[in-house]
Order: C-alpha cells, then sequence, then structure tokens
C-alpha cells in the first residue's frame, strides 16, 4: 500500500520527487522498525500504541526533533490516505503529536560579506555556471529544487519574469534584474556554444552537458562563498534566507516577499521578521542620541 500512496502523492497531490523520495524513506524506515518487533503484515494494519512506540523510539535517537516530526508527518499523510481511500476503518495516527521545536532564527549572509565577493564574470564555462547559479538562488530566492527544474523556457526575457515549480507543483513568478538577464543571456550563449547538441533538458546543464541535480547546486554555492563564508554554515537555502531578509531589511512588504518565495502562508514568511528586528535595533542605536 506505500507504492500506491506514493503514486497519490505524485498525480494527486503533485508532490516534488524530493517530497516522494523523503516519504517513500520515512514509511521504509517504519516499515523496518515493525519488522523488529516481530510484528507480521502491513503496516496498514498498525495501531496507535505501535506508533506512539515509534516516536519514543525516534526520539531517544541522535534525530533533532525537527526530523522526528518530519518522520511522523510522513506516518500522518500515509493514514490519513489510507483512511480517505476507506481502507482502514480508522486512522490510527490522528492523534500523535508532533514534537516541540524551538523557533530557529534562519542564517542570511550580511551585505558587506556579499559585496566583497569577485564580481568579475569567469570565463571558464563551469565556473560561469556556478556564478549563476549563486546569482538566481540570490536574486530570486528560489529553492534548490526549483532551480534545477528550470527549463530554458522557463524564463521570458521580454517580460523579465522566470515561472518556477514550486511544492507541490504550483507555479509562480519572480521577476529580474537587467542585470541578471545580461548574465542568464550570456551563459545561453556560452553553454551553446560549449557543447555541440541541439537541446538541452535543463536550463542549468552538469558537466557532461546532462541534466541540473541537487550536489552540483551545493558544489556551485560552495565554490562561491568557501572565501567569505567564515563561521557561516552557507547552502542554497542560506541564499533563499538571505535573499528574503535583504528584501524585509531594505523595505519590502512581508506579503510580497511571502508571494515571491512561494509559502502557502504567511507564518511561514514572518520568521525573517527576527532578523529585522535585530537589524533595526542596530540602526537604533547608532542613530538615537541616546543609543
Amino acid at each position: 500500500m506505500i507504492q500506491d500512496f506514493l503514486r497519490y502523492l505524485e498525480t494527486e497531490k503533485r508532490a516534488s520527487p524530493l517530497t516522494i523520495k523523503s516519504y517513500a524513506t520515512d514509511l521504509k524506515n517504519f516499515e523496518s522498525y515493525i519488522n523488529e518487533l516481530s510484528r507480521e503484515g502491513d503496516i496498514g494494519e498498525i495501531n496507535r500504541a505501535i506508533i506512539r512506540s515509534y516516536t519514543v523510539h525516534l526520539s531517544k535517537s541522535k534525530l533533532s526533533p525537527r526530523s522526528v516530526n518530519r518522520k511522523i508527518s510522513a506516518i500522518r499523510a500515509y493514514y490519513r490516505f489510507l483512511h480517505q481511500k476507506q481502507l482502514i476503518a480508522k486512522n490510527p495516527a490522528s492523534t500523535i503529536k508532533s514534537l516541540k521545536t524551538s523557533k530557529k532564527v534562519p542564517d542570511f549572509i550580511p551585505e558587506n560579506l556579499l559585496k566583497s565577493l569577485q564580481t568579475e564574470i569567469p570565463a571558464d564555462f563551469q565556473e560561469l555556471r556556478d556564478y549563476l547559479i549563486f546569482e538566481i538562488l540570490y536574486q530570486t530566492g528560489m529553492r534548490r529544487a526549483e532551480i534545477c527544474l528550470l527549463k530554458d523556457q522557463s524564463i521570458d526575457f521580454k517580460a523579465s519574469l522566470i515561472k518556477v515549480h514550486g511544492k507541490r507543483n504550483k507555479e509562480r513568478l519572480i521577476p529580474f534584474t537587467n542585470k541578471l538577464s545580461d548574465l542568464m543571456k550570456y551563459y545561453l550563449e556560452q553553454r551553446n556554444s560549449f557543447y555541440d547538441q541541439p537541446s538541452f533538458e535543463s536550463f542549468i546543464v552538469s558537466n557532461k552537458a546532462g541534466v541540473c541535480y541537487p550536489q552540483l547546486i551545493n558544489r556551485a554555492v560552495e565554490n562561491r562563498v568557501q572565501f567569505i563564508s567564515g563561521k557561516l554554515k552557507i547552502s542554497p537555502h542560506t541564499l533563499r534566507h538571505t535573499f528574503a531578509t535583504h528584501l524585509l531589511n531594505n523595505g519590502a512588504d512581508l506579503i510580497a516577499i511571502k508571494e515571491l518565495l512561494g509559502h502557502s502562508s504567511l507564518e511561514a514568511t514572518q520568521i525573517y521578521t527576527h532578523n529585522t528586528i535585530d537589524h533595526l535595533k542596530k540602526i537604533h542605536q547608532q542613530a538615537h542620541p541616546l543609543g
């Protein structure tokens, strides 16, 4: 029944491949736990007490509360699916609670550190690609999976808009600057002359002109920030946080940032106000006569 659930996620919920892979892994881990208890049969026959014991088992492991909650969320979704399809009479996971987690203020790169990065466009194609990846992530706030899914036709140079396929395959449009437009056009020229082939499956290509993949994005960011990172652990998602924080610090409306990021609720976007408050405190201390 797990495979039926995964197909449901793909075809009806239009979940991303990464989400489906995560759910598959989490449910297989749960299934392995049940097998270790010497309980035969499908996990659809499991009751609340066993799910609760698995939650306790996860809590005692070295996993963070957020990781445990993600696994619990996958189990909840699975049993909700079984109940909706009338494959089980009662949902045993409906009352399973998530662990309490502390709200972590997202890391971001200060503007002065970004200004210290080399701005000269690289001559080497692969360095150029990495440079572009960094700029797209920072200037659009895209997720790593979203930049991997970009096609050539996703970019409307005339309207200065990028069509992005986000979580649950929701589409949104993100504007881009003339500077980024010129950089993307130059990248396309170099890519099309560097590789002798008529078409490409993705806008960002691998070293062998194959499709873009997550680790390529990770490496591109690491290559760009290796000289400024210091104690900061910078990932593609850090650039998404940086995009939102810098917009907010420079007066952008929170609702507009929510739309640009593709958040389903304003609550997810409000985490960036913590960084803005810190920024305002510094301005107040520096500018006020009694600061």
